[in-house]
């Protein structure tokens, strides 16, 4: 087969009209991140302040936003996965993993060693001549201690990362699981069409690992610590896989010229016309969410059936969110048409330069949020669960964000910059002709 999409009528070479588009960076996935940072950054202040955990409707709402964790996951599923996708599809040369795992690194750990950094000297001085507790927090393995020094979901100041211990994982796993699915894809050397059915039936049972793995999560006894781990995540990675999966397969499905549209297609040109339709049923899912049915308003779950729920109403609320954006072909250069129908109107928003904008320091939003709350409830003498989310609210974001501004700037795009060391500095797409990076997860 030839090499990329190109083979198939390729983005950017004007074969096939409203496909997705699959290469270069998509703007209002940058919206999308920006959600879902706000989202975690709204149900940690809910948190604490008591407002999530205060009966009523506002108060379930607001624990509802720790679905922005999801929308992370399958972003990230989205965007990692696409090259292992293109050549499982194209049968060409799977990407190199020592290059993929060095930007990975430099993507994630510079910026969150400071933060790390600056947690470990305000609030765990008492263990800062533990080697153990150094090794465990500066390599994201503290979620692993069965018996951890820390109390809640990690070190003081830096609960949320356990998420980002679970996306490390699966960056680490990502070349291994691609391998794997495009063995199975690629036996025989089937067409298109039977390679894309595989892969999907690959994920589905990727997310039947993730099922599987809250047995031991609950049975015989309860091990919550097993909530941050990998395992029980799978499926939510795979919601952004499989959509890495139809946004490839829609540029090679067959037909003749002048043909209907096959299935996939139609599907992939649908979603993004039903923008509207999509987001309402994500909104469905978040409000099954706020029912007791998925669980208590705090991280974690209590049993074996509501965590079923809770990881249902996940995968469906990322998928509902992130299909219309990341099924959206190509639009032309300049503003997004704000009046426009079949879902422009999601561009639009998502698009907006402050989303985009809060988009790109997303990473330093997540990272920075329990300092700068913890820092400013200190100054304001507040006790947890107590005082008024929308007092405080307001001034953690303002300092969040600035933060997660100087952080981007000085930190991570700086890191940027050795991003080629792994391969002698050459930064080449290996299946097909050099095209616009796809943005940075």
């Amino acid at each position: 087969m030839k090499g990329g999409a190109e083979a198939a009528g390729g983005p950017g070479t004007g074969a096939e009209a409203g496909l997705p588009q699959v290469r270069g960076h998509v703007e209002a996935l940058d919206g999308v991140r920006a959600l879902a940072a706000l989202m975690v950054l709204v149900f940690h202040v809910a948190i604490e302040t008591g407002a999530a955990l205060a009966p009523g409707v506002l108060g379930a709402l607001l624990a509802t936003g720790e679905l922005g964790v999801p929308l992370f996951f399958a972003l990230s599923g989205l965007l990692l996965y696409r090259p292992w996708a293109r050549a499982a599809f194209d049968d060409t040369p799977l990407p190199r993993a020592r290059p993929y795992l060095w930007r990975r690194a430099l993507r994630v750990l510079p910026a969150y060693w400071l933060v790390a950094v600056v947690a470990l000297l305000l609030w765990s001085r008492e263990h800062l001549n533990s080697g153990a507790v150094w090794a465990q927090v500066m390599t994201l393995t503290y979620v692993f201690d069965t018996d951890p020094w820390y109390v809640g979901t990690g070190p003081y100041g830096l609960g949320q990362t356990w998420s980002l211990s679970v996306e490390a994982t699966f960056y680490a796993l990502l070349p291994l699981l691609a391998l794997l699915l495009h063995r199975a894809a690629a036996r025989g050397r089937p067409g298109p069409a039977v390679r894309g059915r595989r892969l999907l039936v690959g994920l589905a049972l990727i997310t039947a690992v993730g099922v599987l793995a809250l047995l031991p999560q609950y049975y015989p006894e309860p091990r919550p610590y097993m909530y941050a781990w990998l395992p029980r995540c799978l499926g939510m990675f795979a919601v952004g896989m499989g959509l890495a999966v139809l946004g490839e397969w829609a540029w090679r499905e067959g037909g003749k010229a002048g043909a209907a549209d096959g299935p996939v297609r139609r599907f992939c040109r649908t979603l993004p016309r039903a923008a509207t339709l999509c987001w309402l049923l994500a909104g469905a899912m978040y409000l099954l969410a706020a029912t007791p049915a998925a669980g208590p308003r705090f991280v974690g779950v209590d049993g074996f059936w509501i965590s079923l729920v809770s990881m249902a109403t996940s995968m469906g609320f990322a998928f509902f969110v992130i299909a219309p954006v990341a099924l959206r072909p190509a639009r032309p250069a300049g503003p997004p048409p704000v009046r426009a129908g079949g879902g422009a109107w999601l561009e639009a928003l998502l698009g907006h330069r402050v989303m985009r904008y809060l988009g790109r320091i997303s990473y330093g939003v997540f990272l920075w949020q329990f300092i700068v709350l913890y820092l400013w409830r200190d100054f304001t003498g507040q006790e947890i669960f107590t005082g008024s989310f929308w007092l405080d609210v307001i001034p953690v974001a303002a300092g969040t964000v600035v933060l997660a501004d100087l952080t981007y700037r000085f930190v991570e795009r700086p890191a940027r910059h050795w991003y080629g060391a792994a391969d002698g500095g050459r930064r080449k797409n290996r299946s097909g002709p050099r095209r616009p990076r796809t943005p940075v997860n």
